[in-house]
């Protein structure tokens, strides 16, 4: 339970490094955390997106599952950015300001950022004891 915890935050700090990498760049991809209050519901968009990613993500994967081998798995980016665009539609601590295909490039050049940077800091979590 300690390490799904620990997850949480990691993704959470990716989302918002992922967010100060894209307003670099001048993507519409923000994060706004200010107090706890706005840092707690940043928690619950990060609880909202791994919900998206489990369910409607794996759907949608197993949709365009041909599509994704034709491409040799590189679409799969396509479906990430596609639920993190869902997801930053509710608003919760993270939103996507541009509209169309802006914002969908804002989503992917995010979720991509979001997937490294959470690789990267997840090396620093303990490994699970068997």
């Amino acid at each position: 339970m300690k390490r799904l915890g620990l997850r949480w935050v990691l993704l959470a700090v990716s989302v918002f490094a992922a967010s100060v990498l894209c307003q670099s760049l001048n993507l519409g991809f923000k994060v706004r955390v200010q107090d706890i209050g706005q840092a707690i519901t940043l928690l619950l968009g990060v609880a909202l997106l791994s919900f998206l990613n489990a369910t409607l993500g794996k759907i949608l994967k197993i949709i365009t599952l041909p599509l994704s081998c034709i491409t040799l798995g590189l679409f799969s980016l396509a479906v990430n950015a596609a639920v993190l665009y869902v997801a930053a539609s509710f608003k919760l601590g993270f939103e996507i300001d541009d509209q169309g295909f802006q914002g969908f490039i804002a989503a992917f050049v995010a979720s991509l950022l979001i997937s490294l940077i959470n690789g990267a800091l997840g090396v620093f979590l303990p490994d699970e004891k068997d």
